[in-house]
């Protein structure tokens, strides 16, 4: 009784989408509060993989509404231009949303984490509203960044922030530290830093170049509405309904405080599927049928992930543990289920894979013919990325990201 009553308090307060966390690298001089949005699933991070993680610290003024509606369309297909390096990286990302003093708040945060749905549901419901003075709270922003969104202490990560918006900092607020301090600690501790500039303000244009000379990242600007390639294809609607039918086998196990995590990740996952755009939604499924969307697709607890591979027997797993669906059911039948959500889970994989391919030859054509997308945001993050993670021995044998 005393473990089901404690899974249901863990659920509530992991439902309750606002809490606060550690920071990484100390306290920080600063009086305002810091809204912290943890993503609802945090899987172990492979020891055997090579990792790279990246925040997107993201101005959410009224004005910038186009380019945060393209980064709800792109956080997939960047995800998988990430996952196109040569050893298969897990890929964490992080967002950090910020706006200023006197709007509905300055920061959320939502930790860095290999469960993109969580990160992907928890921008889905980020607004352009708030600002009106030109600076905002870049410096509260770019702290947050650096030391409240769990980066992992692995020397060979590539790390790296890249900060959008279209406002300066502002340097008025003396309660708080300003960038040159935060970029030094970023970079002592290996984390990139870059910016993207929407807009043409000149203001803005010199304070983000300023901060990626400190922080030995790139700067690049693009239009209100991020530049992205947004081409439909053939192909979407197919992919996002196998998709969804490839989420439906996962079941997960465990003790009441694991399932009650593993609900916060298919509650995320639903969210999307009944929200998200087809095109999204196609994005998404090619990234989960890269190796490294892995991480994301199934994460850890995953019964027939675990009994397939032969890493758990059914039989020694606690009832209790086992999946509602499962409990009631004799063993014979039990691993008669498993076996066949197995294969049904092998055949979407295998077609997911080929229409991902047959979609991403599409799109190369489609932006071949349209005479290139060199000044897209999709290319412009590629790029950084990947001359940037070189230098941790990354390697990426295409010039083009995936769109």
């Amino acid at each position: 009784m005393k473990t089901k009553v404690f899974g249901i308090i863990l659920f509530a307060l992991t439902a309750a989408a606002i809490v606060l966390i550690p920071l990484r690298h100390g306290p920080g001089a600063t009086q305002q509060p810091v809204v912290v949005q943890p993503t609802t699933l945090q899987p172990a991070m492979r020891t055997d993989a090579a990792r790279i993680e990246v925040v997107f610290v993201l101005d959410t003024t009224g004005s910038m509404s186009g380019l945060i509606e393209a980064a709800k369309e792109k956080i997939w297909s960047i995800a998988t231009s990430l996952a196109q390096a040569e050893s298969s990286p897990e890929i964490r990302m992080g967002l950090v949303a910020f706006r200023d003093r006197g709007d509905a708040y300055v920061t959320r945060v939502t930790g860095l984490s290999s469960d993109l749905d969580s990160i992907y549901a928890t921008l889905m419901d980020y607004q352009a509203a708030g600002g009106g003075d030109t600076p905002e709270s870049v410096n509260q922003a770019l702290h947050d960044a650096v030391h409240k969104i769990g980066w992992s202490d692995n020397q060979d990560t590539y790390q790296a922030v890249f900060l959008v918006g279209d406002a300066p900092p502002h340097m008025d607020y003396r309660d708080e530290p300003r960038y040159p301090q935060i970029v030094a600690e970023a970079k002592q501790h290996g984390i990139v830093i870059n910016t993207i500039q929407a807009g043409a303000a000149d203001a803005t244009r010199r304070e983000w170049q300023k901060i990626t000379a400190l922080g030995a990242g790139d700067y690049f600007q693009v239009d209100q509405s991020g530049n992205a390639v947004a081409i439909a294809t053939p192909y979407d609607e197919k992919l996002a309904t196998l998709s969804e039918q490839l989420d439906a086998t996962r079941l997960y196990y465990g003790d009441a405080e694991t399932r009650a995590e593993k609900e916060g990740k298919l509650a995320a996952t639903r969210k999307l599927h009944s929200a998200a755009s087809v095109e999204s939604r196609a994005r998404r499924a090619t990234f989960n049928a890269s190796d490294s969307g892995k991480a994301n697709l199934i994460g850890e607890d995953e019964l027939i992930e675990d009994v397939a591979s032969g890493r758990v027997e059914l039989d020694r797993i606690e009832t209790e543990h086992l999946p509602a669906e499962i409990q009631a059911m004799a063993p014979a039948a039990a691993k008669a289920l498993i076996a066949e959500k197995a294969e049904r889970r092998r055949r979407l994989q295998a077609e997911i894979g080929r229409l991902s391919q047959q979609r991403s030859d599409y799109l190369k054509q489609k932006v071949e013919e349209s005479g290139g997308a060199e000044a897209s945001l999709d290319d412009r993050i590629y790029g950084a990325v990947r001359e940037q993670a070189a230098a941790k021995g990354f390697k990426y044998d295409t010039d083009a990201p995936a769109y």
